[in-house]
């Protein structure tokens, strides 16, 4: 196989190359920023008296939208307070959605990872670092998140802890049935850890152990199916493992980190082998976040 050098280069310095066309590149193939399966909802959309957000994209599946920022060279304080303000607007303007501001600069700074760090968390920031590389006559961008979205931590366990409900309270809202389904997840659940239990809160059936809660995976029974929310990465492999299954796949909640699935009569015997994957994996991602 052929080895050849690429060389980086410089969009902010370069003759040809400007903001409008990495704005168009990305607008061509939306994937390239590395935010999963989204399209391109709107481009250089007008903001009152806040000037122009250079893309709005949306996930296909999801209930997300990412208002991103372009810009070239080093970032500045100029840049995020704009971003800021696009996803301001647009969230406020349309509430139906999760929004997340994304920054794409060519050099991300440490003071700058700093300023936005304190927001991360209380405002919804990606920072995505791109590099402009040449080979022969090509060009090509390569991009790199520097800095995700903070995955928030679960407000609701400690909330929640203050309205617990009993398993009437969920027969009542979904049925004998349903929350006999979280019974068999609970089943699953065992082989991961023996000691853990259902815990009933008021928006969900979660899961506590010695009655501290360990919510990895939460369930929620409905009339005519049971609701579960493992808490995982998205990944390409975890991707692939739930489409082969034939799950029924609402959506991925970002902002939490969960795949939202449900499950009618029959689909837990049915897909018994890659639930207690889905939740192993979640498993063994809450004792590492524990660490």
């Amino acid at each position: 196989m052929r080895y050849e050098k690429f060389s980086k280069l410089s969009i902010r310095e370069h003759p040809e190359l400007n903001e409008r066309w990495v704005q168009d590149r990305i607008a061509e193939d939306p994937s390239i920023l590395g935010l999963g399966d989204v399209i391109l909802k709107d481009k250089e959309r007008i903001q009152s008296r806040a000037g122009r957000l250079d893309l709005l994209l949306q996930e296909v599946e999801g209930n997300r939208r990412y208002e991103v920022e372009i810009q070239l060279g080093k970032t500045d304080e100029s840049h995020i307070i704009r971003a800021i303000e696009y996803w301001d607007i647009e969230r406020k303007r349309y509430p139906q959605y999760d929004h997340t501001a994304v920054i794409v600069a060519e050099d991300v700074t440490t003071r700058f990872l700093n300023v936005i760090g304190l927001f991360n968390g209380t405002i919804p920031l990606m920072a995505i670092q791109m590099n402009a590389v040449q080979l022969g006559d090509a060009v090509s961008l390569v991009f790199m998140t520097v800095l995700d979205q903070l995955r928030l931590g679960l407000v609701d366990e400690d909330e929640e802890a203050h309205e617990a409900t009993d398993r009437t309270y969920w027969e009542g809202r979904g049925t004998k049935a349903t929350v006999a389904m979280a019974d068999e997840l609970l089943e699953i659940v065992r082989t991961l850890d023996p000691n853990l239990e259902l815990k009933y809160n008021k928006f969900y059936i979660g899961l506590a152990k010695e009655s501290q809660p360990n919510n990895f995976v939460q369930f929620r029974p409905q009339k005519n199916a049971i609701r579960i929310e493992p808490r995982i990465p998205k990944t390409d492999l975890i991707e692939q493992r739930i489409e082969a299954a034939g799950l029924d796949v609402m959506d991925y909640e970002t902002r939490w980190g969960r795949y939202r699935i449900r499950l009618g009569k029959g689909d837990i015997k049915k897909h018994e082998d890659v639930l207690r994957e889905l939740f192993d994996a979640a498993y063994r991602d809450s004792k590492g976040a524990e660490g």
